[in-house]
């Protein structure tokens, strides 16, 4: 209540205020999807049924212009240590480049401290499900080693969510592992990822209560990236719908629901289907340069496989907030869900990896047509397949491009946050930018933490986000002394008020009025370049302090010129 007093007297003067912790500091949910698309959500637009995060929405806040840093690696070392990907030593992916290219240590370097280090020196129980993909094998730094009291998952990227062993490990090895049996002859055993996630996440909840602790829990999940696995009762609730509706239909439908749910404005355009990169992989894909196809355009058989790809994507997405709605169950049985604070959002974009006919067996331009019997064996153990560029095109409705790339469909994401004690609107948008550099101080500050400024002889960095509280709170503004900064493989951006600058390398920067133009379709950048000359100097001083290698770009152009496109067959 104290905590509740200070902010609204704050709100009521309008004066800025630093918060210490509550006098009974929140527990922290913080939950993170892997390859959801901004609108993948039925509380962001989507025909996914997702009623557990609908009603956390319902019942706190939502954000509209909430930014991840487009990738895996990169979004997760921002997320845990509130420093720009580079700073974190995390630029790009788990490869180490060497101590020339201190950006891109491929894991978390000792220059940084991670939420869990903070928090549980705050006195917090800290544990982590799922995805780390902060391991570098020559350091084999584990969730564990920064900070994390308990931990079960897969230190890597992506693998089967079917089979337990050898992906994924109990640290620290002294305390006992669940057991579940593996699948046999294409069978599912008792052993699927979201559902051991959840289980392990209620065991992890339970030692912090008998401990008398407040907890920190980051829920990493792995779905919905590939490969795509699901039980078959989640598939059937959605293969029929998206063969009847395809791609462009379901577009459509997104944007009305999203304007309907006030996420866009009501005259907001939909945008052309995106395109697909010239030089997508080092197996070329015969689709690449050009714009993703239209759905009646192809064929019933590619129809049907295609749609049993985005439904066994929407079937992880579904048991995702099954597992959801069973952690959220457990707190309310033991008086804990009013005082949790539950933010939930995802690590990029949609995966577009890497044309609209999606992959089989491994991540690279190999597509399989299923037909008959065997589209049933799609989403089961031994299958191994991704979605395509034309589903995770959907996926980001209404924005642009995909995951890997700065404009927004790779960069801006859901979140939502949930905190009966603290947040009093039920409902809600918040429409301030922010970012995952925002959750280091949002949680010192609610949970009375301290950011070091160094630990064991060596020197922090400084966070680079501002506390979210008062936007949570009391829809306040966020006020930041310097622009947001965005840059994965080359693609890069900048974004300082409603302006963004924007391109991927090769390209020239683009200039977009976001307030008015939010799906980046009118380039400003011809008719305004001493804004642009500006901000590019702002980006590339941004670059050079936080470690930046300006890389060549692997993908090139991605605006398929007007009127190509590939007929399938």
């Amino acid at each position: 209540m104290r905590f509740l007093k200070i902010l609204l007297i704050a709100a009521a003067l309008n004066i800025s205020v630093t918060v210490r912790a509550a006098t009974t500091p929140p527990n922290l949910l913080l939950i993170l999807a892997d390859d959801l698309g901004w609108s993948d959500l039925g509380c962001y637009g989507s025909e996914i049924k997702t009623p557990n995060l609908d009603a956390l929405a319902a019942g706190g806040v939502k954000f509209t212009q909430f930014y991840n840093s487009a990738r895996c690696c990169p979004s997760r070392a921002s997320l845990l240590t509130g420093l720009y990907p580079h700073q974190a030593h995390v630029g790009n992916m788990t490869q180490d480049q060497g101590v020339d290219s201190p950006g891109y240590r491929g894991t978390l370097q000792a220059d940084s401290v991670t939420l869990a280090e903070v928090l549980r020196e705050a006195g917090y129980h800290t544990s982590m499900v799922g995805k780390w993909h902060l391991h570098q094998p020559k350091t084999d730094v584990k969730p564990t080693d920064r900070g994390f009291d308990d931990f079960y998952g897969m230190l890597g990227g992506f693998n089967s969510c079917w089979d337990e062993s050898p992906f994924y490990t109990r640290w620290p090895k002294d305390r006992p592992p669940r057991t579940y049996t593996s699948p046999k002859d294409g069978v599912p055993g008792t052993f699927y990822s979201t559902d051991a996630f959840a289980d392990y996440s209620l065991d992890f909840i339970a030692d912090a209560r008998r401990e008398k602790k407040p907890f920190f829990h980051y829920l990493a999940f792995n779905a919905p990236h590939f490969p795509l696995h699901a039980h078959e009762s989640d598939i059937a609730k959605y293969e029929a719908m998206y063969f009847a509706k395809g791609w462009d239909a379901i577009r459509t439908d997104r944007l009305a629901q999203l304007k309907r749910q006030q996420l866009v404005p009501a005259d907001l355009a939909l945008t052309p289907r995106s395109g697909v990169p010239a030089k997508s992989h080092a197996k070329p894909s015969p689709y690449a340069g050009l714009e993703n196809p239209e759905w009646s355009s192809l064929p019933e058989d590619r129809r049907r496989d295609l749609a049993r790809r985005m439904a066994i994507f929407a079937a992880m997405v579904d048991r995702m907030d099954q597992a959801i709605g069973r952690v959220v169950t457990d707190l309310k049985q033991n008086g804990q869900f009013d005082n949790t604070l539950i933010m939930f959002l995802s690590d990029n974009g949609a995966c577009w990896e890497w044309d609209p006919l999606g992959f089989d067996g491994s991540s690279s331009p190999n597509n399989v047509l299923h037909t008959g019997a065997d589209l049933k064996r799609m989403g089961q153990p031994g299958s191994y397949l991704s979605y395509g560029s034309a589903w995770a095109n959907a996926g980001n409705t209404p924005w642009r491009l995909y995951k890997h790339f700065s404009h927004e469909g790779g960069i801006r994401t859901p979140f939502i946050a949930h905190w009966p004690a603290g947040i009093k609107a039920r409902g809600e948008l918040r429409t301030q930018a922010g970012h995952l550099i925002d959750l280091m101080p949002t949680v010192i500050e609610l949970a009375g933490g301290n950011y070091p400024t160094a630990r064991n002889g060596t020197a922090i960095q400084p966070m680079e986000g501002r506390s979210l509280v008062p936007a949570l709170t009391a829809d306040r503004p966020i006020t930041r002394p310097a622009p947001l900064f965005f840059e994965h493989d080359g693609s890069r951006a900048i974004r300082d008020g409603d302006w963004k600058l924007v391109s991927v390398v090769g390209d020239a920067w683009e200039l977009y009025h976001l307030a008015t133009d939010s799906t980046e379709m009118h380039n400003l950048a011809a008719a305004q370049p001493d804004r642009v000359r500006t901000l590019a100097d702002q980006w590339l001083a941004w670059a050079q302090r936080s470690k930046v290698a300006i890389t060549r770009d692997p993908f090139a152009a991605l605006t398929a010129p007007a009127g190509k496109q590939k007929k399938t067959k």
